[in-house]
């Protein structure tokens, strides 16, 4: 089978990144008994040396994929990818020790030539720092420590409460309680009793409305098969109203035809009414409580990332909601905030989103929140303000790629709108 440049590319990286990692390992083992280095280097390779068999042999085993378990596919790419960027951290320490020594050998050449300093400042007397590489190794370590231990985090849910304030909403809904869920992903599901106890806790809370910010699968309609009978017990007063995120329109699998893909999107159209769930697409609905009314607007799939598609039009769902006093948009991605909800619906006084799922990894402790996702993502969990408008990002139900969560674990956002 023939694979691309780039493939062979992350091949070679990999191997060279294996030695690289593999001097430094050397040097904080060379005390150790012959003994103990044979296990310490032994146990090194063998991982290394698997991680870079199992991409080389990919394409034979893509094959046979479809009857390799999901649970073991996703675990053997997140141990791969883990490792991989575990050793990427620690070789940075590495490096910055390789370029003092460098630097340091340049200067005795340069300025001690001759004398004894030029003896000092090179050869072997320039050894590797020792705090720098034990200091590479934990920080590596602790990343791929973190990442296995995630693995145990990917079904622990937890439910955030907040309330929301606003000065225009109608007297009839204050008090209102909103239970928002986000990216259920259920193709990446192996636990069903685990998803059964996120459900159970989210109506334990007796919610007055219920609404789905998209991503129900990962590509196809089938992944729900299992699962129907676990979601279908959302249930609330005022309805449970869904959107369509970007993963569920079969854009990232492989169709024979593009008749097939249109199946699957008409087929998970359904399957949201068999749960109950009112689908809105580029649409709104009017919601009543006592002698009030406020608007729900829903919108198809729209960021404003390029990578990800605009199937979304606001414009179509906002007609005929401008004279309601509150206004609920759920859209999927939250980069459509700024893009476009801000700027010209200044009258939408909530959004509700997700797509982000905190990248499943970061850490949210008492003054400090941070994740790789923010880099690309301005608002990507949490509770976001400007002037009179508020948007809430959802961390997500589910799960996708990487088998587990590390500090951003799943969730289940119960508002109450006073």
């Amino acid at each position: 089978m023939r694979r691309s440049p780039f493939w062979w590319l992350l091949i070679v990286c990999m191997v060279l990144l294996d030695i690289y990692v593999f001097q430094a390992l050397k040097f904080i083992s060379q005390s150790a008994g012959s003994k103990t280095k044979l296990i310490i280097y032994s146990i090194y390779w063998t991982l290394s040396g698997s991680a870079v068999l199992t991409l080389l042999f990919l394409p034979y085993i893509n094959s046979n994929f479809h009857n390799i378990p999901r649970a073991v596919r996703s675990t053997v790419f997140a141990l791969i990818a883990g490792l991989f960027f575990a050793k990427l951290v620690a070789a940075i320490f590495f490096l910055i020790d390789d370029i003092r020594r460098g630097i340091q050998w340049t200067a005795g050449k340069l300025y001690f030539s001759g004398t004894e300093g030029e003896n000092f400042q090179q050869g072997e007397k320039i050894t590797r720092s020792a705090f720098l590489s034990w200091t590479g190794m934990l920080a590596g370590g602790g990343l791929f420590t973190s990442l296995i231990y995630g693995f145990n985090n990917k079904y622990r849910y937890q439910l955030k409460k907040i309330q929301l304030p606003f000065q225009n909403l109608p007297a009839s809904f204050k008090g209102l309680k909103v239970l928002q869920i986000s990216d259920i992903h259920c193709g990446s599901f192996n636990n069903k009793n685990a998803v059964l106890r996120g459900v159970e806790m989210a109506m334990h809370e007796n919610p007055d409305l219920i609404l789905f910010t998209g991503d129900l699968v990962n590509n196809r309609a089938d992944e729900m098969n299992d699962y129907i009978d676990i979601f279908n017990r959302f249930k609330a007063p005022l309805g449970v109203y869904s959107t369509l995120g970007n993963h569920d329109y079969g854009d990232y699998s492989s169709w024979p035809t593009p008749e097939a893909k249109q199946q699957n999107l008409e087929r998970l159209k359904q399957i949201h009414g068999e749960l109950g769930w009112r689908l809105l697409m580029n649409e709104h609905i009017i919601l009543e409580k006592g002698n009030d009314k406020i608007a729900l607007l829903g919108i198809e799939n729209w960021s404003a990332k390029a990578r990800f598609p605009k199937y979304g039009n606001l414009k179509n769902a906002y007609k005929g909601a401008e004279n309601y006093p509150f206004k609920i948009l759920m859209s999927h991605d939250p980069s459509h905030w700024d893009a476009e909800v801000r700027t010209l619906y200044p009258d939408i006084d909530l959004m509700l989103s997700g797509h982000t799922h905190g990248f499943q990894f970061g850490v949210e402790v008492a003054g400090l929140k941070w994740s790789p996702v923010q880099y690309v993502y301005k608002q990507w969990a949490g509770l976001y303000e400007q002037g009179s408008q508020k948007m809430y990002v959802n961390r997500g139900f589910g799960f996708i790629g990487y088998p587990g969560r590390v500090g951003i674990l799943p969730e289940l956002t119960l508002i109450e709108l006073s």
